[in-house]
């Protein structure tokens, strides 16, 4: 069952130092005291020091696919803001619904959905959430049930696609799934459990919220082609990202992987943004490109791309599946449902991209168990559980946190019991859903 070397630190068993590393790096990322990318780091460090893994190991445990795929459209999204793009949509979104604060509500959530689907939902909250403050304050209307709701809408956006949420990122690129193995699977049921989340929350908000026929005026007074400030880099970049979207749905049948579409993408947007410039305005240009680009969440996931490789190798990742399938009885539909219901709780209770990184190899190994074609309804089981799970608490996904930062900001803020208590059976009724969803199409 152990895999690692026998000289891991002062002749230990690797299986026990890999796993005490693991714990100790997951639970304080948990306590959120240090910034997580830092931890990630040290952990990795850790395993190499520690004789788990050496140098080389360590850096083919990276997935760079994903690495290249976050990074390349953190770096189209990072240049096409520059237009004012998102802030036309979400002002031309309020207009439509002739400022009405439900509607409002409705349009921001879909807007908020369909974004994160193409772009992703760490990308689209950043984008999203100022301007949702910025209309309420207009309004002189409550921003929680908003940005509750864009938080939602973020986290079941990006369920639909392959690039929409970093679990989904993670499974494409280890399970080889293309970008329309998700949109064929998994965009259906997010558009069903997009539009039956919304009754509750017309229930719990919808029927209170009201504003004043001036406030309403006053957003309907706001000029959408005023948001545009660059016409031409908008024309750039939306013939870039246009490319890029053909890329990700034609990508198996061109050869090539996602991480190197983004990253040609961003190359290319990069080259509109400054060949005409002096060269010391495109040094300028790039650098501040690359300054908006999430580094953090990029070396979070190398770090726990080794530590996760460290447990792996160890064996530890091994004898979980061979457990798993033990309680299961090797009965297929249960061990589904067990993935997809343990995904949805712990994604909510810890933050989902560390989850995801570890189940991955474990359902990797139970392709002895089971035929490829019930491997990829576990790859869904996972997806739906991480992505949807992470609506459950303000800790469950990264997009979450960024929108409780906007709001913190704006002196407005979301606290964490408060919305456990009302997001978390909405997150369990998503389970419900997905497990139906699961039944009738795949078990």
């Amino acid at each position: 069952m152990t895999h690692a070397a026998s000289g891991a630190l002062f002749g230990l068993s690797p299986l026990l130092v890999s796993l005490t590393i693991f714990v100790l790096t997951y639970a304080v990322i948990v306590t959120e005291k240090i910034n997580r990318s830092v931890v990630a780091l040290l952990g990795a460090g850790l395993m190499i020091f520690a004789g788990v893994l050496n140098q080389a190991e360590a850096f083919h445990g990276i997935d760079l696919n994903t690495i290249s795929l976050l990074t390349g459209m953190m770096v189209i999204v990072a240049i096409t803001q520059k237009s004012g793009v998102f802030q036309y949509v979400a002002v031309k979104a309020a207009k439509v619904v002739k400022a009405d604060p439900w509607g409002l509500l409705v349009m921001l959530s879909v807007v908020t959905a369909v974004f994160s689907a193409l772009l992703d939902n760490v990308t689209t909250v950043l984008l999203i959430a100022p301007v949702t403050l910025l209309i309420t304050d207009a309004l002189r209307i409550s921003p929680y049930p908003y940005l509750f709701s864009v938080i939602f809408a973020s986290n079941i956006g990006g369920t639909a696609t392959l690039i929409g949420d970093p679990p989904n990122i993670m499974i494409g690129s280890a399970a080889k799934l293309t970008f329309n193995d998700f949109l064929f699977n998994l965009a259906p049921v997010a558009a069903l459990v997009m539009a039956l989340t919304m009754i509750p929350i017309y229930l719990i908000w919808g029927r209170k919220l009201s504003a004043s026929a001036e406030d309403r005026a006053l957003v309907m007074a706001f000029n959408e082609r005023e948001s545009i400030t660059d016409a031409r880099l908008l024309k750039q970049a939306l013939f870039v990202i246009a490319l890029v979207i053909a890329g990700f749905v034609l990508a198996h049948s061109l050869g090539q992987e996602p991480g190197t579409i983004a990253m040609f993408g961003a190359a290319l947007l990069l080259l509109l943004r400054v060949y005409d410039q002096q060269a010391e305005e495109q040094s300028h240009l790039i650098h501040r490109t690359f300054g908006e680009v999430e580094w953090i969440t990029i070396f979070f996931f190398v770090g726990l791309f080794v530590v996760v490789a460290g447990i792996e190798k160890a064996g530890a990742l091994e004898f979980m599946a061979h457990k798993i399938v033990e309680w299961t009885g090797g009965d297929f539909t249960v061990t589904a449902y067990v993935i997809l219901w343990v995904s949805a709780v712990l994604s909510a209770v810890v933050d989902n991209i560390p989850f995801v990184a570890t189940m991955i190899p474990v359902i990797q190994s139970m392709g002895s168990t089971f035929t490829p074609q019930q491997i990829d309804t576990l790859w869904w089981s996972l997806a739906l559980g991480a992505c949807l799970g992470g609506n459950g608490t303000l800790v469950g996904a990264s997009a979450n946190l960024v929108v409780a930062g906007f709001a913190e900001r704006a002196g407005q803020p979301i606290r964490f019991l408060p919305f456990m208590l009302m997001a978390f059976p909405l997150m369990l009724g998503s389970i419900v859903i997905s497990s139906v969803y699961l039944w009738l199409r795949y078990l």
